[in-house]
Order: structure tokens, then C-alpha cells, then sequence
């Protein structure tokens, strides 16, 4: 009766994380037992030590990862006991992971897979799947929801391109974690409006060699914040 008490608590008390906007999905995992096979992906993140996310992190299927603009944001994630699969539950533990990758649909497969067409999935890193599920199991049903994100070291800007071209991938952005909009702006231009290019990767189709930048984001919770004088001219 203790045990199940316990038992009981814990759930409840991973249940009161977040309010009951839950929504039911599935989760595999790839990557890993170190979750090193997760670097990179279709966020443009490369290292995600270096931009802040590490290795509690998952990849979308297409219904979630919305072509990018749910790049970085956060998921509480617990198991669900309830359904088929449950057996292999974890029951009370969550996690909380940052979207980092697209899992696409595989149509050799029928109806493309766990990541087909219509499906809310989470391929999360093995670490962060071990947290809610056995590893024997390989899937299970899960409940999700989107919530803020708390990050440390502040906003990351990784760049790239060619003299009248720059490719701009925007990490590390806590609260919504997303980002809706983003400006950069030249030592000799004003505010110069930008476009998602593919992932968290944002383009601007100027000359800006030679100049010191500033960035500005939207969240996609509506949060504008402007970073000054970021990058120095040389």
C-alpha cells in the first residue's frame, strides 16, 4: 500500500508540472545510450553542447516541427501507463526536451511510420527517452505539452555566407524557445527584416561585410529583444 502511495504521488506530482493541456503522442529514441548521434540535424544546430541544448533533446515529426518554426522549443514529456504499450512506462517520471531535429516520414512503411503524416511523435535522444520509458520497449505512448524553456549562457548567433549574403542560425532562446521574426542591422543600415531560410537558419539578402551587427528577434510567445553590437566589424 506504501509503495503504491508513492507510486501515486509521483504521478501526480509530474502531472502538476504543468497545467492539463495534455496531448497524447508516442516517443522512440535515437542517438545513442550518449546521445551523440543526435548532433546536428534539420535545426542547423551542428554541436548541441556548443548551442546550448545538450543532449535532453528530440526530433519532430512533421505535424509538430511545423517546417522549422518549432526549432528549439520545449515539450514536457511523461509516459503513458494507460495505453498499449504502458507496460513499459516509467510511470511518474517526466523530462523536458528541446525540439532540435525533423523525424521524417519513412513511406516504406505503413502510413509512414511512427513520424508519418498526422502522427505527434517524439524521437528523443536515447538519454531523455530513458528517463520515461524501458529500453527494450523502443516506443511508447506518451503525453506531451509545449512549455517555456529555461536556458543558461544566453542567445547564440552562428553565421554564414558570402558578401551579399548571410545565413544567420539563431539557438539558445529561452521562454517560447521559437522564434518568430528576426532583424539584423548594420553599423551603416538601419533594421534590415530577415526570413527562415530552413530550420533555425534566418537570411538576409545584403551587403554587411566590413560592418559591426546587431540582431533583434520576435519570439514566437511575442517577446522582442534587440543584441547590440554582437558582432564587431572585423
Amino acid at each position: 500500500m506504501a509503495k503504491l502511495l508513492m507510486l501515486c504521488t509521483m504521478v501526480a506530482a509530474c502531472l502538476a508540472l504543468a497545467a492539463a493541456d495534455w496531448s497524447p503522442g508516442t516517443a522512440t529514441f535515437y542517438g545513442g545510450a550518449d546521445g551523440s548521434g543526435t548532433m546536428g540535424g534539420a535545426c542547423g544546430y551542428d554541436n548541441l553542447y556548443n548551442a546550448g541544448y545538450g543532449v535532453l533533446n528530440a526530433a519532430l515529426s512533421q505535424t509538430l516541427f511545423n517546417d522549422g518554426a518549432s526549432c528549439s522549443q520545449c515539450y514536457l514529456i511523461t509516459c503513458d501507463g494507460s495505453r498499449p504499450g504502458g507496460e513499459y512506462c516509467k510511470l511518474g517520471n517526466c523530462i523536458t526536451v528541446s525540439a532540435t531535429n525533423l523525424c521524417p516520414p519513412n513511406f516504406a512503411l505503413p502510413n509512414g511510420g511512427w513520424c508519418g503524416p498526422g502522427r505527434p511523435h517524439f524521437d528523443m535522444s536515447q538519454p531523455a527517452w530513458e528517463h520515461i520509458g524501458v529500453y527494450q520497449a523502443g516506443v511508447v505512448p506518451v503525453l506531451y505539452q509545449r512549455v517555456q524553456c529555461s536556458r543558461s549562457g544566453g542567445v547564440r548567433f552562428s553565421m554564414a555566407g558570402s558578401n551579399y549574403f548571410l545565413l544567420v542560425n539563431i539557438q539558445n532562446l529561452s521562454d517560447s524557445g521559437s522564434v518568430a521574426a528576426a532583424w539584423v542591422k548594420g553599423d551603416n543600415t538601419w533594421w534590415i527584416q530577415m526570413s527562415r531560410n530552413w530550420g533555425a537558419n534566418w537570411q538576409a539578402l545584403a551587403g554587411l561585410v566590413g560592418q559591426g551587427l546587431s540582431f533583434a528577434v520576435t519570439s514566437t510567445g511575442g517577446q522582442y529583444i534587440q543584441f547590440l553590437n554582437v558582432v564587431p566589424a572585423w
